[in-house]
């Protein structure tokens, strides 16, 4: 767990602690057993005058063991902030030797020491908040110490990584060096020996700094943005500005109960869920078979999403090939990246040269001969079964052999596809989520076919390009979309029995959803939805209610943002969903038609009718296999719908309600409303047996 040597200089003699944890030296209670053992034998040796701490590998230290939270105290001893305190008060020199990312307890661990120094080009952050906590081992009152208030609240309340460039702006760092790291850093600690006082290196009092009275109300704006209805960004800031008027012990004591406060509540159990959650989705088990190295793309179609892609794909710095038929279409999507990389530049976010890299990627083309040597073809058409057959068809005559053939598609047959061309087992579905190059999220559709080899080239890709990719299997819409469909189903019934757009959506944005299901709908397109709709009519019984008003909406040209009418109305140029009287006039004749007698409805039964179906749909899933896990659904849903992560995604908040009181719930509405809430069996199984989703 620690590797102990010494190094031997002219002027004494330095020792070096190792943290050796992998793969991200994590500080588990195995390594601060070790840790907190070897510091007292260092202070205690006289032939010792100053103490190196480092890590090993590409981290100094990711912090800490996150599994441990909340497991009984007396286990964790010695605590993180038990170490630092050794560390500060130590009577020789300490120095923090930063050979790799030093993230979270790994960061505030070197603020207990009296110097760091830092190899150029690492990364260091305190991304507490993002697991629904905060620093809590002295971070929030250490660092505005170290660095002042205005940088640590940036730091604290974002969550966000910074370089060494900017930690030594700040402060945050004595030194960067290019090498001899180890070297560098027993000079530093044998140069403070002589004048060495042995007292902690940062102020016991109260910050002394003067901020601005509005400093601390924009960032909390901000975080209230930046993390909607999450909790730990605000304490953390409250524990930041407690600094400003209490000394050291004081504020450590108040960050240790905002501390414990958060690590007990449903927040953090939540987003720590999501963060386990993304590792497994990532991961599997199951195919152990090779995979294809994927180091040229095409991507048949230039519009929104077929851009989107080629972005997603030329960011980290892979060949695009961008197949049009039609030269228009082709100079608009070129067009739209363009733009797109250009406010980028705008805002700061790339340099002229990044844009220029990135351009010079994509190649625009009209001829199919083009992607005869591509590792993989993305096709991004319409969501149209016989475009797609005929477009795949062409693609398994031009393409080599071992060419994978991937369609983006968000709810159609990957088999049907697949018998198009004569390599089925190469034939798998990537459902990117728009805007692609923005959106994490890559649903990998595993065809009956698909090879195990095919599906673990696609996941390298996705982890390359930054996407978090879960498998799933075949159904109309796959995961996200196949639940989709009840919870918009009952936003439409709940407008017939009385309910307004605005309060269908503002009954979700309150739950914390990103926008409402109506607003998204407007947002993503009506006439898509419209589509399939059409597309299922066929096989709908008859005996089954349905909702006419998103078809009768449809069928007044009203599509949503794009024509600036939907369930809404939209100035041009603004996003911003204005209620429409008009559609009020259709929603009541609809209910009218159908024999309803609308009523009031609560916010409370809003949320229930969406998001249980959502869980009852998820159950349902699970059963017949299409998601691997129950954590699956949730990534999808957090990643991709704007599910809120501090409930952890569907099947968690269903857990955490516990899985009696929400079947109860289904029953009754089952009682009310009939077939279509029939309650999933494996919920009623889990139910009855006091079992949860997660147990699975």
């Amino acid at each position: 767990m620690i590797e102990q040597h010494s190094i031997v200089f002219p002027q004494g003699t330095v020792v070096v602690l190792q943290l050796q944890n992998p793969p991200v030296n994590s500080i588990g209670s195995a390594v601060r057993i070790a840790l907190t053992e070897a510091l007292d034998r260092a202070i205690n040796n006289p032939d010792i005058q100053a103490i190196i701490l480092t890590g090993s590998g590409k981290f100094f230290s990711a912090g800490a063991d996150i599994r441990e939270f909340n497991t009984p105290f007396a286990k964790q001893k010695p605590v993180l902030a038990d170490i630092i305190s050794q560390l500060e008060n130590s009577p020789k020199p300490t120095v923090a030797a930063l050979n790799g990312s030093a993230l979270g307890g790994g960061l505030e661990l070197t603020l207990g020491c009296h110097f760091r120094i830092a190899l150029s080009g690492i990364s260091m952050g305190l991304p507490e908040v993002k697991l629904g906590v905060l620093p809590g081992a002295g971070g929030t009152q250490r660092l505005p110490r170290l660095v002042g208030v205005e940088p640590a609240l940036e730091m604290i309340a974002s969550g966000e990584m910074i370089d060494t460039e900017q930690a030594l702006k700040w402060g945050l760092v004595d030194k960067v060096v290019e090498a001899d790291l180890l070297t560098e850093a027993g000079l530093l600690g044998l140069e403070a020996v002589a004048n060495f006082q042995g007292a902690p290196a940062l102020s016991r009092g109260a910050v002394s700094e003067v901020v601005a009275p509005d400093v601390f109300e924009a960032a909390r704006k901000q975080a209230s943005k930046r993390f909607r209805g999450c909790i730990a960004p605000l304490e953390a800031i409250a524990c930041i500005e407690k600094s400003l008027v209490c000394d050291l012990d004081e504020g450590l004591e108040f960050e240790r109960e905002r501390f414990r406060l958060l690590v007990d509540g449903d927040q953090s159990k939540a987003q720590r869920h999501i963060f386990f959650a993304e590792r497994a989705a990532t991961k599997l088990p199951k195919i152990t078979a090779s995979s294809p190295e994927i180091e040229s793309v095409g991507v048949v179609g230039a519009g929104t999403m077929g851009g989107g892609i080629a972005m997603s794909l030329a960011n980290y710095g892979i060949p695009v090939i961008m197949l049009e038929r039609d030269k228009a279409a082709l100079d608009r999507g070129m067009q739209t990246i363009r733009s797109n990389y250009a406010a980028s530049v705008k805002r700061r976010k790339l340099t002229d040269v990044d844009m220029d890299r990135r351009l010079a990627l994509i190649q625009p083309s009209l001829r199919d001969a083009d992607l005869a040597n591509v590792d993989l073809v993305i096709e991004a058409a319409f969501e149209d079964m016989d475009v797609k057959k005929e477009i795949f068809a062409r693609l398994d005559s031009i393409c080599k052999p071992q060419a994978i053939l991937a369609s983006n598609t968000s709810r159609l047959d990957i088999n049907e596809l697949a018998e198009t061309t004569s390599r089925p087992s190469q034939v798998i579905g990537t459902h990117f989520f728009s805007p692609a190059n923005v959106m994490r999220l890559l649903e990998v559709v595993h065809g009956r076919h698909t090879a195990d080899s095919v599906v673990a080239a696609l996941f390298k890709l996705a982890k390359r390009i930054e996407k978090i990719p879960v498998l799933v299997g075949i159904c109309d819409g796959f995961v996200g979309n196949r639940m989709v469909s009840p919870y918009t189903r009952e936003a439409h019934f709940l407008l017939e029995e009385g309910a307004s757009p605005a309060q269908v959506d503002g009954a979700l944005r309150q739950f914390g959803m990103a926008m409402g299901p109506l607003q998204m709908g407007d947002m993503a397109g009506l006439d898509i939805s419209w589509a399939a709709r059409k597309r299922l009519a066929p096989t709908r019984p008859a005996h089954i209610r349905y909702s006419h008003v998103a078809d009768r909406i449809c069928e007044m040209d009203r599509f949503g943002q794009k024509t600036l009418a939907g369930f809404y109305r939209y100035e041009a140029g603004s996003r911003n969903p204005i209620s429409d009287p008009a559609v009020d006039e259709i929603i009541e004749s609809c209910a009218r038609e159908s024999g309803i007698e609308r009523r009031v409805l609560t916010d409370i039964e809003i949320v229930q009718r969406t998001i249980y179906a959502l869980v009852n749909e998820g159950a349902r899933i699970l059963q017949e296999g299409i998601a691997q896990r129950s954590s699956d659904i949730d990534v999808i849903y957090v990643s991709g719908y704007g599910f809120p992560v501090f409930r952890g995604g569907p099947m968690f908040y269903a857990d955490t309600v516990g899985l009696a009181e929400v079947l109860a719930t289904i029953e009754q509405f089952h009682k009310v409303h009939g077939e279509l809430w029939t309650p999933a069996p494996l919920l009623q199984e889990l139910a009855q047996n006091g079992g949860k989703f997660s147990d699975l």
